[in-house]
C-alpha cells in the first residue's frame, strides 16, 4: 500500500520561480500529487508549525524566513514515501546533498534549502492535518 507524506515548497523555491522544476523532480521520482495548495503563512502559524524547533538557536530566522512570500505544501503519495522523499530531496545542507538530489541542484544553504518534507510516518499524519482537511485531499478512487 502506497504511503503519504508532506512536502512544502519553502518561500525560496517560490520567490526563485523554482516550483515547477521541483515538482517535475518530484514526478520523475515517481510520486503521485493527491493535494496541493498554495499560502501564506503568518508567523503564529508557522511557529505552530514548527514548535518542536522552539529552542534551537535557528528558531526566529526559521519563522522570518517561513513567511517571507507563500509557500506551496503538497500531500504526496509513493510506496515508502517518507524515506523515498528524504532521498530526492537529498540533506538538509545543500553542500552535504547527493549529486542529483533536489537540494544539490537547487538550495542555496542550510536554511534555503527549497523544500521541507516530514521526517516519519507519524509526523507526515500530523504535517498533512495541519495544512489539509479532509475535504481537500482527493482519493484515488474518487478520480
Amino acid at each position: 500500500m502506497a504511503e503519504r507524506t508532506l512536502a512544502i515548497l519553502k518561500p525560496d523555491c517560490i520567490r526563485r520561480n523554482l516550483a515547477g522544476k521541483v515538482l517535475d523532480n518530484l514526478l520523475d521520482a515517481g510520486f503521485k500529487i493527491v493535494a496541493l495548495k498554495m499560502v501564506k503563512l503568518t508567523k503564529e502559524t508557522a511557529g505552530e508549525f514548527y514548535a518542536v524547533h522552539n529552542e534551537r538557536p535557528f528558531y526566529n530566522d526559521l519563522l522570518v524566513f517561513m513567511t517571507e512570500t507563500k509557500v506551496i505544501p503538497i500531500i504526496l503519495e509513493k510506496q515508502n514515501a517518507v524515506t523515498e522523499l528524504r532521498k530526492t530531496i537529498g540533506a538538509t545542507d545543500p553542500a552535504e546533498a547527493e549529486d542529483g538530489t533536489i537540494r544539490k541542484l537547487y538550495a542555496e544553504n542550510k536554511q534555503n534549502n527549497i523544500i521541507h518534507a516530514s521526517d516519519s510516518v507519524e509526523n507526515a499524519r500530523i504535517e498533512i492535518s495541519f495544512f489539509f482537511s479532509a475535504k481537500e485531499i482527493i482519493e484515488n478512487n474518487t478520480l
